[in-house]
């Protein structure tokens, strides 16, 4: 979180974690807390309750279903990052991390040969973004945090992430299926021709049938993530390509 220090006549103002703020920081709360202090003395404590975005489960439960690991990358003390991986069932999870150890713990994961999709909506979250394989924010996200994301996500549920990698799935199996389409109607066809066997007039019919099956088969992407999703969800899961995923 912020952490804010102010020199005064009064003394030193400080505004921000716990730790940053107070002298002795023994007091562990189940809650995210920003706390005012006077030289180390405790002035104020705000207590805020954390909620979880709409379908946050759900979508956890499809990406799941998808073979994919699930963690937590938090700033958050560890009583309410512990709390919140129990809500969701996460076993893994990691507390306290300032940006710098959000992106360590992107690229150690990715130094054991796995590839890493990482979900954020905060400022501390930008440089995980840039540093992940592939990033997404949402709307609400600050500009930093949009601008290092790849994709952009225009409604606060989660769904759009799952609704991202299904749609992915399907666009590969489709790009395969079209190379071998291609290459299919070029192994039949190019003997054809060379033996003399199509008249220009045939070559011209078979060539342009042949992208017109491609392009009704890329079509296909469209036509089964509108019939995978209601209406409202399609709305939600709206995504945005903020920059090339490689």
């Amino acid at each position: 979180m912020p952490e804010l220090e102010a020199k005064t006549d009064k003394g030193v103002y400080r505004l921000g974690s716990r730790d940053f703020s107070v002298a002795k920081a023994n007091i562990q709360s189940g809650q995210s807390e920003t706390i005012l202090s006077l030289d180390g003395r405790e002035l104020a404590c705000f207590r805020f309750e954390d909620w979880l975005r709409p379908n946050a489960a759900e979508a956890i439960e499809s990406l799941r279903d998808f073979g994919l690991s699930i963690g937590i990358l938090s700033g958050d003390r560890e009583p309410v990052v512990a709390a919140l991986a129990g809500k969701l069932g996460i076993a893994y999870w990691r507390s306290e991390l300032s940006p710098r150890g959000k992106v360590e713990a992107c690229t150690g994961v990715a130094a054991d040969q796995h590839r890493v999709l990482m979900v954020g909506d905060g400022i501390n979250d930008a440089p995980a973004l840039r540093a992940a394989h592939v990033s997404m924010a949402p709307a609400t996200a600050p500009d930093v945090g949009r601008q290092a994301a790849d994709f952009v996500f225009m409604h606060p549920e989660l769904s759009a992430v799952p609704f991202a990698i299904e749609t992915s799935h399907r666009a590969g199996r489709l790009i395969r299926q079209n190379f071998a389409l291609a290459i299919g109607y070029n192994v039949i066809a190019v003997p054809v021709a060379i033996l003399g066997y199509a008249t220009p007039f045939v070559a011209a019919i078979a060539m342009s049938t042949s992208s017109l099956i491609v392009v009704a088969n890329a079509l296909r992407l469209k036509g089964n993530a509108l019939a995978g999703i209601s209406g409202s969800e399609a709305r939600s899961s709206h995504l945005q390509t903020r920059g090339a995923v490689a």
